[in-house]
């Protein structure tokens, strides 16, 4: 064998890129349809901790935590996803929503039919729900914008 070749013992740190995906917990199996018209595959967030933010465009506290979510969502895109899962509104009013609150480099899923919603048992918006990398609900309620950017923090790591 070449030294290249015996350079990765098979032991290879945690921290190496995994060579085969993360297994798909149930809690991301689920694909769903953002506002802006994408198709959005949460399996592909498999192997991460997830936060999924269910929330209203009518909802005052929603908006007073759009802001912290508008903030640390970019900082932690790659290692804490926050997914906004709208509901309870016209497509319209949740798109005036993204744009007012500089959410739109956030995923920001359309559940008007409420299927994320039910499946979630979440029964009143703004709820977060905290997923950790084993694909376990760690969390299910509310979170003030400090309580939010502590536990993303932690989940960080």
């Amino acid at each position: 064998a070449s030294p290249a070749a015996s350079a990765t013992p098979t032991g290879a740190p945690a921290s190496a890129a995994p060579a085969v995906p993360a297994r798909v917990p149930d809690t991301l199996q689920f694909t769903a349809t953002t506002l802006d018209g994408t198709t959005f595959s949460a399996a592909r967030l498999a192997g991460k901790p997830v936060v999924l933010w269910f929330w209203a465009p009518w909802c005052a506290t929603c908006a007073s935590q759009a802001w912290t979510v508008a903030e640390i969502a970019p900082k932690y895109r790659d290692t804490v996803p926050i997914v906004g899962v709208a509901g309870l509104g016209e497509q319209q009013a949740m798109k005036d929503f993204v744009r007012e609150f500089d959410l739109a480099g956030t995923p920001q899923i359309d559940d008007r039919a409420g299927a994320l919603w039910r499946r979630f048992e979440v029964v009143e918006q703004s709820t977060f729900l905290i997923i950790d990398r084993d694909g376990r609900v760690v969390h299910q309620g509310f979170l003030d914008g400090e309580s939010l950017t502590q536990r993303v923090a932690a989940l960080a790591g």
